[in-house]
Order: structure tokens, then C-alpha cells, then sequence
């Protein structure tokens, strides 16, 4: 990655977007740290944030419950994740259709992962959506308004080659989408390379970073080679020894996070995604350090 500088592009911080992916709370515990983690982030006034969707709807009724709630008691733009894995396009439709009477229409629509997790083969279900481009079909079908999809900058795993990945982006954005988040990535430059690969393909929707600032580098380091991220050396470095001094790791995790974000704001890009686990504390640094702040207190996005 290229060395990143404090300076400022034209434009400035005036116009930079961010968005926040959440996943819904499992138990009392995992519910207070996300409240918390919305209450941190709010009032940064996010584009919009999501909320992710278990493979095969196996967090279907959670997911709905914690979208209904950001959208009942915050002034949160919200967009639901959906995915198409294990389900048929009854049950896929019924889900869309749970979501529309609450408002929603702004969709993640994702293929999802295989049930047996990263690596293992995908098989679609016999009467469901095929692929993430039929399922974003049904959701244009159905009336969303945004349609975000996946874009990998060093390809999806399953995928043979780029050619074919980029073919299926192409897809999707004839389905109907309208914005495609990347999966994170560390490498400023191949991120670069693979926007450029898109356009080429004459692919023209926002192509939106996406970021995700370490909590644990073992744990990422380990995701990211079930799912082909690349994790340079210098990362790696980075990180070493810092297994139990979690003050340190944090900090280290900062300046890594706010050294890529400044770098890809410096190389022209308006709009980033953060995959926050949950977790405010780097996400928010990260924001900080960029020069974003929290609205005035006296318009709270979360409800008291």
C-alpha cells in the first residue's frame, strides 16, 4: 500500500460517506455491546447501515427484529442483508416481503456462503434463486429501491477466473443493483486495479470499499485465507506479539485502519464501508481520525 499523507484531495471530508454493517445479537450480552456500538456510530450520520443475514435464514427472525428496531428508535437509514442459501424462492420472497412492511427498501443482497461454511461446495436449492443475480432480480422485482451486492478485488474463491467473476457482477447490476461493497482487503493497490477492471468491463455503479479494522489479527488472518484476501507481510509484521496486549493491538489496529482509509480518500474514493463486528471503538477512531464528527447533540439520532 502506498505510504498515505494527511493531505486532502479536493473535496475534502465534506463529501465522504460512510456505512456500517452490524450483525443481529445472539444473546443479552451480544445485544448490549450492539446498542452500544449503534449509539457510538449514530451520530456520525452514516449513508445508511445494515444489518446481516444468516445463511438459509438461520438469523431471519433476529435480523427482522433488529432492523425493526434501528428503524424504531433511530433516524438510521437501514438496509437489510439477504441471502439466497437453503431457501426456496417462497420462503426467499417471503422474507423481501416481511422487510417491505417495515419500511424497508433498501437491500445487501448476497448469495451467501455454502451451509457447511467458506470452502465447501455451493449448491443452489432446487426450487430457490440460483445465484446472487437472480436473487437481486427479486428484489427489484419486488420493489427495493438500493441494491447492494459483494465485488471482490482478488476474485471470489469459488470463481475460475476474473473474467468470470466480473461477469457476474455485470449480471447483477442488469438485475438491478445499484452499489457493490467489496470484501475487505488490505491492499490499497488491488483494490485499485480490480475498480479498473470493472469499468473496463463497462460496470459504472459505485464500487465501495470495504473495510475491516482488526479486532483480533489471528482471527482475520485466518478468515482471510478461507476466503482469498491477501494479508501482506508487513501486516503481518505489524501485528507480531501482540497476541495478549490488547491496548497495543488496538492502538496498532488504528493507524493501520486510518493509514488505508487516508490512502484510498487520497486516491479519490468518496464512500467506505466498515464492517464494524459489532464494535465501535476502531470504526469510530477510524472516523475521527479522518475528520469526521458527531452531528449536534441536539438533534440525537438514537432514540434515549
Amino acid at each position: 500500500m502506498a505510504a498515505a499523507h494527511f493531505s486532502r484531495r479536493p473535496g475534502g471530508i465534506d463529501d465522504l460517506r460512510v456505512s456500517f454493517e452490524f450483525f443481529p445479537p445472539k444473546n443479552n450480552e451480544l445485544e448490549e455491546r450492539l446498542w452500544a456500538t449503534v449509539k457510538k456510530l449514530a451520530p456520525l450520520a452514516p449513508d445508511f447501515v445494515s444489518v446481516t443475514y444468516g445463511a438459509g435464514g438461520s438469523t431471519r427472525r433476529r435480523t427482522l427484529q433488529t432492523v425493526e428496531q434501528l428503524i424504531g428508535d433511530t433516524r438510521l437509514k437501514v438496509a437489510a442483508h439477504l441471502t439466497c442459501v437453503d431457501a426456496s424462492r417462497d420462503e426467499v420472497d417471503t422474507v423481501i416481503r416481511e422487510f417491505m412492511v417495515l419500511g424497508v427498501k433498501r437491500f445487501v443482497a448476497l448469495r451467501g456462503d455454502p451451509a457447511g461454511g467458506v470452502g465447501e461446495v455451493y449448491r443452489p436449492h432446487r426450487d430457490g434463486y440460483a445465484n446472487g443475480a437472480e436473487l437481486v432480480g427479486a428484489l427489484a422485482g419486488h420493489g427495493a429501491t438500493e441494491i447492494t451486492v459483494s465485488a471482490y478485488p482478488e476474485k471470489h474463491p469459488e470463481s475460475a477466473d476474473f473474467a468470470t467473476d466480473i461477469e457476474m457482477l455485470k449480471r447483477k447490476v442488469d438485475n438491478g443493483a445499484t452499489r457493490a461493497v467489496t470484501q475487505f482487503f488490505f491492499d490499497n493497490d488491488i483494490y485499485e486495479r480490480y475498480v479498473e477492471r470493472v469499468r473496463r468491463a463497462g460496470i459504472y455503479i459505485p464500487i465501495v470499499p470495504g473495510i475491516l479494522p482488526v479486532h483480533n489479527f489471528v482471527q482475520v488472518a485466518n478468515f482471510a485465507g478461507r476466503c482469498g484476501a491477501h494479508v501482506p507481510d508487513w501486516l503481518a509484521a505489524r501485528f507480531e506479539a501482540l497476541e495478549n496486549d490488547p491496548q497495543t493491538h488496538a492502538l496498532v489496529a488504528s493507524a493501520v485502519a486510518a493509514e488505508q482509509v487516508i490512502d484510498l480518500i487520497e486516491r479519490g474514493s468518496t464512500d467506505l464501508h466498515f464492517y464494524t463486528m459489532n464494535r465501535a471503538d476502531l470504526s469510530y477512531a477510524i472516523c475521527h481520525l479522518i475528520g469526521m464528527r458527531p452531528k449536534s447533540r441536539a438533534e440525537p439520532d438514537v432514540a434515549a
